[in-house]
């Protein structure tokens, strides 16, 4: 590690060192097949490494130029592309989505009993509640009412061949699972964003990403599928054998004696569906990307919308996006109930397109007020800290994202690794 520039970044090359441990620790222990992890600080690249395997089978090493499934990391670029257009004045953040999808016109709420029992919308679902997921929207893999079950019913989670448009439409004869605005609910929100982003537009969302945010940012290895000529590249996905949490949890642990259980396969590299397009472009969850095409897209926003000498949004939008939109400086444990979701609930609030921490006490993480966060459900996780001009991009491939507390335990290692606070 080059010492002399460790320290003009305000971090430890001995401490970064720990950091290096930690990350072949989670593949010592088999929680993880391989990893790899970007911190970004000052404008520049303070640390990156990958440890493990990219497939158990073939003992492959998994590199930095890895392609991964982002899953809900997509989000924040969707977010993203959404916002570049209201720059452009397509839209208004109150604007009523059926203004631009009429199909949601005549969406009905669902009262709490049978799926038939529902009421009109008692104000009209929002752009901005998509951005917030406030929407009253769900997943069908929430397991928690009949409207995610029609979900399921629907197929609304299977749709790799069926376009945006029309999915979008099919979601729309469905109830909402509360009124817009009254709650806050991990939800295909973003998907119906991506949708407005075609409308808007006048393209497909795959297209607009690349002309407009990946081929500008130099982010060559991010879209909806992985080429053929990259596939050697693309990392398989795996699930825990077993469902207990075991290692450097424990009190007291060996973390190389103490193994957390082994891995099976969720989907291998030569056979994923994601080695061929769909029709179905999924703002909320569909991309494929690597650790430096992320951490590009970090950089941008840390740098208040610009890279280099590109500008994909102003600096006042940017601020703007990090900013609590719930009602009344809300955190999401006042807006909801906690079920499965990628952030904490209590101290956590949620502006357009991720989480912000509003209190770092009560949220349990020693975090700044204003840091901004999402991961996805393979794993992944990024977070960005203006006040202290870090980044963080952490790729992996293990389903589901609660299996070990990676998030955590990661926040501890980066933050023991600064030798400067930017408070």
């Amino acid at each position: 590690m080059d010492v002399e520039k460790l320290a003009k970044l305000g971090m430890s090359a001995g401490r970064l060192e720990q950091v290096s441990k930690w990350l072949s620790q989670q593949v010592a222990m088999e929680r993880v097949a391989g990893a790899s992890l970007m911190i970004g600080r000052r404008g520049e690249i303070a640390f990156q490494e990958a440890a493990g395997v990219v497939d158990v089978e073939t003992g492959e090493a998994f590199v930095d130029e890895t392609i991964v499934r982002i899953f809900s990391m997509t989000k924040p670029i969707t977010t993203v592309a959404a916002m570049m257009l209201y720059e452009r004045g397509c839209f208004q953040l109150d604007h009523p989505v059926a203004r631009f999808i009429p199909s949601f016109e005549q969406t009905q709420v669902w009262r709490g009993g049978a799926l038939s029992d529902v009421v009109p919308q008692s104000s009209r679902m929002t752009v901005r509640q998509l951005m917030t997921h406030t929407a009253g929207l769900t997943y069908g893999f929430m397991n928690q009412n009949v409207v995610d079950e029609a979900y399921r019913a629907q197929g609304l989670d299977d749709r790799r061949d069926q376009t945006l448009e029309d999915w979008v439409d099919q979601l729309a004869d469905l109830p909402l699972m509360c009124q817009p605005g009254s709650q806050w609910n991990y939800s295909v929100a973003t998907d119906v964003l991506g949708r407005l982003v075609e409308v808007w537009s006048g393209q497909t969302l795959a297209a607009f990403f690349e002309d407009e945010i990946f081929t500008p940012l130099g982010m060559v290895d991010t879209g909806f599928y992985v080429p053929e000529e990259k596939q050697h590249r693309f990392c398989s996905m795996y699930r825990p054998a077993s469902g207990a949490v075991m290692g450097s949890q424990s009190p007291g642990a060996n973390p190389l004696k103490d193994r957390d259980p082994g891995l099976i396969l969720a989907d291998r590299f030569d056979s994923s569906p994601y080695l061929k397009p769909g029709l179905f472009y999924s703002g909320g969850g569909g991309l494929v990307s690597t650790l430096a095409d992320y951490g590009r897209f970090c950089q941008m926003l840390m740098n208040k919308g610009a890279l280099h000498d590109v500008q994909l949004l102003s600096p006042k939008t940017v601020a703007y996006m990090r900013t609590n939109q719930l009602p009344d400086g809300a955190d999401l444990a006042a807006m909801g109930q906690p079920v499965w979701s990628e952030t904490n609930y209590e101290g956590i609030g949620f502006g357009l397109g991720w989480a912000v921490v509003l209190d770092p006490v009560k949220a349990n993480v020693i975090a700044s007020e204003g840091e901004h966060h999402w991961g996805g459900a393979a794993s992944t996780f990024f977070w960005l800290d203006p006040k202290e001009d870090l980044f963080i991009v952490f790729l992996t491939q293990l389903l589901p994202s609660s299996t070990y507390p990676l998030r955590r335990e990661l926040r501890v290692q980066v933050n023991q690794a600064l030798t400067e606070s930017g408070d």
